[in-house]
């Protein structure tokens, strides 16, 4: 069903008789970059029209999904909920706007607002014309299974924190169920994995496991090494989550295969 993001009277029939919303809708990165308005009309706009319909239709508790990277570009250093945001890409300032329409509404006692900030997620979506082909595991396995080779556009020396679509899941399930509104004193909790390799670690990574499930090893080229390229270190904590009750239990390999297999079925043809 289409959804008119402009239309209060239509976003307010949704939330009639719901207690919970969770707002996960939103452009990706290189959309928002190449349409800048657009992004803060519907990552912020949007997000506050919704989020007024849900407050008078009553919803106890309004869950939006932002991003991780509203802290910074690149991610670095120890990141906590109490980092200030800082990262001017559109995609993270519209996300920042999204944001603040919900805390704001939290503060005044409105509603139950809570901000999810997630990293970089991974595991194989619910069919191939779901709109993640640009997210970096997705694209690598992706790449692996049509183009037998990974290109990187760097040498990869770069960490990112990975978390599993696995528990992502289960982190939804516990906002969801288990968290109290005390539990999440200021509104924000950081999503992650607690696992930050390398881009070119997860390269090898997916390499090694295309050779274990699709019977061989895609080539990596990567371009000629700048001496500007170095590793920074990168902790996302995510202590609020655990504080509260949380596990990861995600298992990265089989997100990897499952994510493998689906390519090769979608893209790969007989190969």
């Amino acid at each position: 069903m289409q959804t008119d993001w402009n239309d209060a009277q239509a976003l307010q029939q949704i939330c009639n008789d719901v207690d919970v919303v969770i707002h996960a809708a939103g452009m990706n990165a290189q959309d928002c970059a190449a349409n800048p308005v657009t992004a803060l009309e519907f990552n912020g706009l949007a997000t506050a029209r919704l989020l007024a319909a849900a407050s008078r239709a009553g919803v106890k508790r309004f869950i939006y999904l932002s991003t991780a990277h509203v802290y910074a570009s690149p991610l670095t250093g120890v990141i906590t909920e109490e980092t200030c945001p800082r990262n001017l890409h559109p995609y993270a300032t519209s996300h920042l706007a999204g944001e603040n329409v919900v805390l704001s509404a939290r503060q005044r006692g409105q509603i139950e607002g809570i901000v999810l900030r997630l990293s970089n997620a991974f595991g194989a979506p619910v069919h191939k014309g779901v709109n993640c082909w640009m997210l970096l595991v997705n694209d690598l396995c992706r790449q692996a299974v049509t183009e037998r080779s990974f290109i990187l556009r760097s040498a990869g020396l770069q960490k990112r924190d990975f978390v599993t679509l696995q528990d992502v899941g289960k982190a939804f399930s516990h906002v969801l169920d288990d968290l109290s509104k005390e539990q999440v004193s200021d509104g924000v909790l950081n999503i992650g994995g607690a696992w930050t390799p390398r881009v070119i670690d997860m390269v090898e990574l997916i390499q090694s496991r295309c050779f274990a499930v699709l019977g061989f090893s895609p080539g990596i080229l990567l371009p000629e090494r700048s001496d500007s390229e170095v590793t920074l270190a990168l902790d996302f904590q995510i202590n609020r989550l655990l504080a509260s009750g949380f596990e990861l239990t995600g298992n990265a390999v089989a997100e990897i295969d499952a994510n493998l297999l689906l390519c090769r079925e979608a893209f790969g043809g007989d190969q």
